[in-house]
């Protein structure tokens, strides 16, 4: 291919690989990374929860791709990146990998900017010893708008103030456990109630508005000279002047972020396969095209997360993008240094020295035992009427939601198993299940999982209730159900919002106050429902404040 002067060469294909981070599926280096990386000198790689089985596994993994890197002639070790917010967004925690740390909203309850900052660095000691140097994250969004499908409790808090001091902690250890942070996603994405997995967020906010409140925490990154920022697939036409993906317009990445902010570090965008900018049908412009566009408004990184084909096209669509001048060589290679720098400082190789895999299991108690205290700290009574907690009985009747997916970025459903008629056919959420046998260390449990439209299960004068709710603000099924529930029983009864605390707003709550009790958990991981177990029978205490205003 030739035009303008330019011949694709092996050199030109090298150059244009350091611009991309792909994902692969498998547990091992399948036949397309192989491809990906000998075939088009792929420079950067995300694994995703899909990837990861065992913490021994991702590093005989990662170790696989970095030498694939070599033997395919690539000078850097490649970036090797991860959604690891950890809490709900944790792609390396799993009993038999990394530990689960509590996420944004429940560090954010914590009051504990150094907490925030210690966890960090644990969660980025653990990549590390793996080999995994990008983390995507802090998640810098300020949750504005509790009806946000996607970035609710990933948020630290809605004060702009406030979220920008824990970003920058957490960027702090990340960068002292070796690991290069990601604050995303620029330029905010906490005031929407689209998710950009399934469609494109329109937010009609103008340049002064944004500067007052989704930029302070980035401004606050920028400062703090963070390695990376990941730009978002949300709408801003009182910005760019029409509803382009924030991560596809100039307007936003050189005007705004490179620009007016000065950020000299680099930038990926989040993934090209969501629907923001993959669905035609909806007004995108399709995944190969949108990895031209992202180059052009001065994205260093592009990434594709899950489809070989699509990674593929996209790479041979900016070939022809430098063909025709679209994007130049000067450019990419202006990016490129960005991206080496880096490399130098986040791609060294980790040795193995000793017994690694001792040395990661005496890691992680260390960290386990970190992290318990660090969610009993954020769980949060927000209030306690007629002191029902701690809840004095021998029988608890727990009420779990049937399970429903939160989004994609947390969840594809939860495995849920349905009949040909849509009956949910599995019993409860693995999570829910953990949170009874929490309870049984110290009571007796009887478990009912609640489903729009049922009546009522009934509940024994001698027993006290335990009601569960997941982001009952949006599913107002859950809370009709509860209405129900209080009409025939005078027991103690004790309300659980496992994910946003948002569940009795906007008045909602007001007729519960004086005679329940209530308890916010920010997530719904097994750890923290084992907390909000101790603090309910009275076993533990909790130190939480919310970090958002519930109106």
């Amino acid at each position: 291919m030739t035009g303008l002067g330019l011949t694709v060469t092996e050199e030109v294909k090298r150059r244009v690989g350091q611009h991309f981070v792909l994902g692969f599926h498998g547990y091992d280096v399948s036949d397309d990374i192989k491809t990906l990386i000998q075939k088009y000198y792929i420079g950067n790689v995300i694994l995703m929860k899909r990837n990861v089985q065992s913490a021994a596994q991702t590093k005989r993994l990662v170790d696989a791709l970095q030498t694939l890197a070599r033997e395919a002639g690539q000078e850097q070790p490649m970036m090797i990146g991860i959604d690891q917010e950890n809490g709900l967004v944790s792609a390396f925690s799993s009993p038999t990998a990394g530990t689960t740390f509590p996420g944004a909203m429940a560090l954010g309850a914590t009051g504990s900017v150094e907490l925030a900052e210690s966890i960090a660095k644990a969660s980025a000691d653990e990549l590390s010893m793996v080999g995994i140097n990008w983390v995507y994250g802090p998640v810098a969004d300020v949750n504005t708008d509790s009806r946000n499908p996607v970035i609710g409790v990933r948020s630290f808090g809605d004060d702009p103030e406030k979220v920008a001091k824990y970003v920058v902690a957490t960027a702090r250890g990340h960068a002292a456990g070796g690991v290069a942070s990601c604050g995303k996603h620029f330029p905010g994405h906490g005031d929407t109630h689209v998710d950009s997995h399934l469609a494109l967020p329109v937010i009609r906010k103008t340049h002064a508005e944004l500067a007052a409140q989704e930029l302070v925490p980035f401004r606050a990154l920028v400062d703090a000279r963070v390695p990376s920022i990941m730009t978002g697939h949300m709408a801003l036409p009182l910005v760019t002047g029409d509803e382009s993906p924030a991560s596809l317009a100039g307007e936003v990445t050189r005007g705004l972020l490179r620009g007016e902010m000065g950020y000299e570090g680099v930038v990926v965008t989040d993934c090209l396969e969501m629907d923001a900018v993959a669905d035609v049908k909806q007004g995108g412009c399709g995944i190969e095209e949108g990895a031209v566009r992202a180059l052009e408004a001065g994205a260093d990184v592009v990434m594709i997360c899950h489809t070989f084909a699509r990674q593929v096209g996209a790479v041979k669509e900016v070939y022809e993008a430098l063909w025709q001048g679209r994007i130049t060589l000067q450019a990419l290679e202006e990016s490129e240094v960005r991206v080496r720098k880096m490399k130098e400082v986040f791609g060294k190789q980790q040795s193995d020295e000793g017994d690694w895999g001792m040395k990661f299991m005496e890691m992680k108690m260390q960290n386990e035992d970190v992290s318990r205290k660090a969610y009993l700290q954020s769980t949060t009574v927000v209030w306690n009427g007629a002191g029902v907690i701690p809840l004095k009985v021998d029988t608890v009747v727990l009420f779990t939601p049937e399970p429903e997916s939160v989004n994609r970025a947390v969840d594809s459903g939860d495995g849920v198993l349905k009949t040909s008629d849509g009956v949910v056919r599995n019993t409860a959420a693995p999570y829910y299940l953990s949170l009874a046998k929490s309870l049984e260390k110290s009571v007796n449990v009887r478990h009912v999982v609640y489903a729009a439209g049922q009546e009522p299960a009934a509940v024994g004068n001698d027993e006290g209730v335990i009601f569960v709710m997941r982001n009952a603000d949006l599913r107002a099924w859950q809370i009709e159900y509860l209405d129900k529930l209080v009409e025939n029983i005078q027991v103690p009864l004790v309300l659980l919002s496992s994910c946003g605390p948002y569940d009795l707003g906007h008045g909602a709550g007001e007729r519960f106050a004086d005679w329940t009790g209530y308890v916010a958990t920010y997530e719904f991981t097994a750890e923290a429902l084992d907390a909000a177990a101790g603090v309910i029978l009275g076993t533990d205490h909790c130190h939480g404040k919310l970090p958002v205003v519930v109106g």
